[in-house]
């Protein structure tokens, strides 16, 4: 029986990013889907909206920011030969139109997106350079969960010498766009990042 990619609740994702994925952590999670072989779940992926209002707006503008959704996780239980490219291809197909998907290959993990590549996403360069607070101990979590709606202050309260900032890894940018013909020509025509070459692993 061929591979198949089903709709799956975002909990069927959980344990599968908290102990197989290396960020070890659960994204913002708005469609999930698997990856299986007869009955078998073999592979897991994830698509959120982004965390960054700065990155929904400055794709392509505001008029489009409602539209932008970020591949921001997946994993796989083997990553057998076009596992990998097959379930974003096949995934992103079940997503509704039009969208304007966004995933990052982190440059901390040796990753150049080369699954992007194959898939034909654009590459539009590297995420600016900048520091991110964190807590010593804590760095797998993201900022949002740790600060739980606390101010900046309460958090360093909280953490005392735990709390430090550190420079955030930079991350290789893809964007691919959904949609009929036409769509995807408007989108792509309001596309802020410019358009380079892929970069080599």
């Amino acid at each position: 029986m061929r591979k198949e990619i089903k709709a799956i609740p975002s909990k069927q994702t959980y344990d599968w990013l908290l102990t197989k994925h290396y960020a070890k952590r659960i994204p913002q999670i708005k469609y999930a889907f698997g990856l299986f072989d007869k009955d078998k779940l073999i592979g897991v992926i994830t698509y959120g909206i982004p965390p960054s209002p700065a990155l929904c707006r400055g794709v392509c503008g505001d008029e489009h920011k409602k539209q932008v959704m970020e591949l921001n996780r997946l994993c796989l239980l083997n990553n057998e030969k076009n596992e990998a490219s097959f379930l974003i291809a096949n995934s992103m197909k079940l997503l509704p139109k039009p969208l304007i998907v966004v995933s990052y290959a982190d440059t901390s993990q040796t990753h150049t997106g080369y699954v992007y590549q194959a898939t034909n996403f654009l590459y539009t360069g590297l995420s600016a350079k900048r520091k991110e607070w964190t807590v010593q101990g804590l760095e797998h979590k993201h900022s949002k969960t740790l600060s739980d709606g606390m101010t900046l202050e309460a958090i360093k309260e909280k953490y005392g010498d735990k709390f430090y900032y550190r420079q955030r890894s930079r991350k290789h940018r893809y964007i691919y766009f959904l949609g009929n013909k036409r769509e995807r020509k408007i989108l792509r025509n309001k596309l802020r990042y410019k358009i380079t070459d892929y970069p080599k692993p």
